[in-house]
């Protein structure tokens, strides 16, 4: 059994002060896997390839790209948005303006091929998303016109969330096939949005299963079955991680009253540039180093499946908040991208993670959207 002592975390958090980042992460790693213990080609091409530069912190931002879609004048209207966030801080107002200048360019020019993408009987729904777009950009450029940083994100917010729309009615199917040795387990075949109610406030966590359809099908069945309901976070470690999962009793997972066994999840990780995830490894085990998943650990609010270190197929129903501050984690540099499953974001709440302690708990779990898209096969 792995354990993070008190005095590592004190180490750990003289580390952060001091920016020591990779060394601290590595602690991390060990940490989280040690607290599960402590804690009572014919497919579609998926354009998963992150942009070149800084790490990605927005888990939006990363939930955009995740998609398994192919259309690059949509994404070029995303990356000129995605932009403007940056640019912004430095007031550099002339970059924003050739920004917008792309994205509108793409609405203008090239409608036809951003609704070649999108089953006809969905492109009336497209096209009024498309019109919503052309008449924020009005916005946004008067909001340039003006200097106002603030009407500027705030614009620039709501026309990517609508992109984000745009997006998801460009994934046409479930793009691979689950390998039928996990045929047993839950799936969840697109994406569903979970609110946890906790005695800290709401959040709101957006779980990808075209990314991660195991872990996430998991994760959903378990809030179906009210699994999370008034349990209590038995990790809370300032500026690492939460940690939640652990039900009563001697038991650390999850167990199937079917079966009357732990159910337990192989470690599945899906590398950018790849199709289907890889299962049962770590990337470092496979000797994949510079690889780097779909969903890295590069945003606060990374929700992933906690696991006994030495086991990387001992997931069950633990999982865990990723609060490490993205400014600081390096791009390609986090030890724990491929270590463990990340499965989603949060999307709403992240000021309600960083006041959770241990021993708060989650009054109420939900499936707000998608349920649908979970298959729980017959006898799991």
């Amino acid at each position: 059994m792995l354990h993070w002592p008190d005095s590592m975390i004190e180490t750990c958090k003289r580390w952060l002060r001091t920016g020591v980042v990779l060394v601290l992460l590595c602690s991390l790693s060990i940490g989280l896997s040690g607290a599960w213990w402590d804690g009572n080609s014919s497919q579609p091409k998926r354009e998963s390839v992150l942009p070149a530069g800084n790490a990605i912190t927005d888990g939006k931002a990363l939930l955009r790209y995740a998609l398994p879609i192919d259309n690059e004048p949509v994404r070029k209207m995303q990356r000129s948005l995605e932009e403007i966030a940056t640019r912004i801080r430095g007031k550099r107002w002339s970059p924003i303006s050739g920004d917008i200048a792309i994205a509108s360019r793409v609405l203008t020019t090239q409608e036809s091929q951003l609704l070649a993408s999108i089953p006809e009987d969905q492109q009336p729904e497209a096209e009024a998303i498309i019109s919503q777009l052309q008449g924020g950009m009005d916005i946004l450029r008067e909001a340039l016109e003006l200097k106002d940083g603030e009407k500027i994100l705030e614009t620039r917010a709501k026309l990517l969330e609508q992109i984000s729309q745009l997006e998801e009615l460009m994934v046409q199917e479930f793009p691979y096939e689950i390998p039928s040795e996990y045929s047993n387990l839950p799936q969840l075949k697109g994406r569903a949005t979970v609110e946890f109610k906790t005695t800290r406030g709401d959040i709101t966590i957006v779980a990808d299963g075209y990314s991660a359809p195991i872990t996430a099908g998991n994760f959903v069945d378990l809030v179906e079955r009210g699994f999370y309901n008034d349990l209590k976070f038995v990790r809370a470690e300032e500026s690492y991680f939460l940690q939640v999962g652990d039900p009563p009793g001697k038991e650390e997972g999850f167990v199937d009253p079917k079966t009357g066994k732990e159910r337990n999840i192989p470690l599945e990780i899906l590398v950018q540039g790849e199709t289907e995830p890889l299962y049962g490894f770590t990337l470092e085990e496979m000797g994949r180093y510079r690889d780097q998943p779909v969903l890295p650990f590069s945003a606060y609010g990374t929700v992933a499946l906690a696991r006994p270190e030495p086991l990387p197929n001992g997931g069950s129903s633990q999982i865990f908040f990723f609060l490490f501050e993205p400014e600081l984690t390096p791009a390609g540099l986090n030890i724990l991208d491929g270590r463990f499953a990340a499965f989603g974001y949060v999307t709403q709440g992240k000021d309600v993670l960083e006041n959770i302690q241990q021993g708060d708990v989650i009054q109420s779990a939900k499936v707000i959207k998608g349920a649908e898209h979970l298959i729980v096969p017959q006898g799991a």
